[in-house]
């Protein structure tokens, strides 16, 4: 699979762009915004390389994550410099499905060592042909990312396609078993997803405002899958091990505002932990962290 490569400064109003045209009647038949068909595509691969885990982005997002400041990048922190490869795939004209409209509904992160403040990354991010899901289309999202030719971070996303469906079985995805319930509760801000989004470039409006949310489904904004993933680690990362994968599911969205119950349970080095709707119970995210 050949590798394409982004360079500049990525984001910002032409990325939003480049996601919105391909859902716009007409203009989503133009060159060079028309989708490829799903049928035959087999992958499609991007790269950045020489990028620095700055001081001053890495504290932002420790502080709207709810990491302390230290001399090394928070374990989620690599996927906010990712981020933008997810973008340049899905707006690519061969990739066959608008970049809106995908679901976010797994992601497992792999750390092998620390990664230090100042360090430059190379990262890597490919994706293969579709499996089917019992409501569509499952895209598996790996990044890569390495230091000096060292791996040293390890990622997976898989998103959603609703609609037509691959051959093959329909993949159950992630199952953590009696999840705990319960807990510490969190109250979120309404702005919380614009705050998430100035430190991750992730600025889709399902997560901005309530006016922006409901043009595209939704009653009101909601939180963003990978902070509610973020601060869930932040709560327990003083008792994970440096080399440790994390692996979540995202299951009901959680409205801005609103309140979160945060549970954690530990056995033999394995931690499972669920944020849930206090009210009744039901599960927003679950996951588990185990060593790597």
């Amino acid at each position: 699979m050949e590798t394409k490569h982004l360079s500049g400064q990525p984001g910002g109003l032409s990325t939003l762009l480049r996601a919105a045209l391909p859902v716009v009647p007409g203009v989503n038949q133009l060159p060079g915004v028309k989708k490829a068909s799903a049928q035959g595509f087999a992958g499609l691969s991007y790269d950045r390389t020489g990028v620095e885990a700055s001081r001053t982005d890495v504290d932002a997002y420790a502080a709207v994550c709810g990491f302390p400041r230290k001399d090394t990048v928070p374990l989620p922190y690599p996927h906010m410099l990712a981020f933008p490869l997810h973008m340049a795939i899905m707006s690519d004209p061969a990739f066959p499905y608008p970049a809106i409209g995908m679901v976010h509904l797994e992601n497992s992160i792999t750390a092998r060592r620390a990664i230090a403040v100042g360090e430059v990354l190379d990262l890597t991010t490919s994706v293969a042909a579709p499996r089917a899901h019992a409501k569509g289309a499952l895209l598996d999202f790996v990044t890569t990312v390495t230091s000096g030719g060292e791996v040293v971070w390890e990622s997976t996303s898989t998103y959603l396609r609703r609609g037509g469906k691959p051959e093959g079985e329909p993949d159950a995805g992630l199952v953590i078993a009696d999840a705990p319930t319960g807990g510490l509760q969190w109250r979120l801000p309404a702005d919380l997803g614009r705050s998430y989004a100035s430190v991750s470039g992730d600025h889709n409006p399902i997560h901005l405002y309530p006016l922006t949310a409901k043009a595209l489904g939704f009653p009101r904004q909601i939180a963003h899958g990978m902070w509610t993933k973020a601060r869930s680690i932040a709560a327990i990362e003083n008792r994970l091990p440096e080399a440790v994968t994390v692996e979540v599911a995202f299951k009901k969205p959680v409205f801005l505002p609103g309140t979160v119950a945060f549970a954690e349970r530990s056995h033999d080095g394995e931690h499972t932990f669920a944020l849930t709707n206090p009210k009744d119970g039901s599960p927003h995210l679950v996951g588990r962290a185990t060593p790597a």
